[in-house]
């Protein structure tokens, strides 16, 4: 597996607090993400800040890792900037805070010109789909993501 660089964080130090990614946002997730083959790939512990019910990694924590995951195959699959069109979950089994250390998976299903289709699921720590998601991006050309979205080029995402 190859790490992908946050590179929001190195050029927006003071500015970017994604609730998903950014090691910045003390009550976020602080996701880091790996390449592997043709998956973006997560792991990530569930902390009891997230607790639904007692023990339960809350269903919105849950699509928000999906969705997480999602966006950063849009990233560097697709290699340009998106935005969630939609999202559609599905929570195969609970999700225990104590049962150890998870695995977000995303991959590329369909892209057309405007619209990327990714598939994501979690894993708990056996390797057991827990949650899978569908999710719809709009996709922007390169040059309007680096306009409107402050995309960096896909370089960025392996810069050290």
């Amino acid at each position: 597996m190859r790490k992908i660089v946050n590179p929001f964080v190195k050029h927006h130090p003071k500015d970017y607090r994604c609730f998903g990614c950014s090691p910045a946002n003390e009550i976020g997730l602080q996701l880091e993400f790996f390449e592997d083959g043709d998956n973006i790939v997560a792991t990530w512990e569930p902390q009891k800040r997230f607790e639904g019910y007692f023990n339960v990694l809350h269903g919105g924590i849950q699509a928000t890792l999906l969705d997480e995951v999602a966006a950063w195959v849009v990233n560097v699959k697709c290699k340009t900037a998106g935005v969630t069109s939609s999202i559609s979950v599905k929570y195969r089994q609970p999700i225990y805070l104590d049962g150890g250390a998870l695995t977000v998976r995303g991959w590329v299903d369909s892209v057309n010109r405007r619209l990327a289709t990714v598939k994501a699921h979690i894993l708990n720590s056996e390797g057991k789909v827990m949650a899978e998601a569908e999710a719809v991006y709009f996709i922007f050309s390169e040059q309007e993501a680096k306009e409107k979205f402050y995309y960096p080029g896909i370089e960025a995402f392996y810069e050290e």
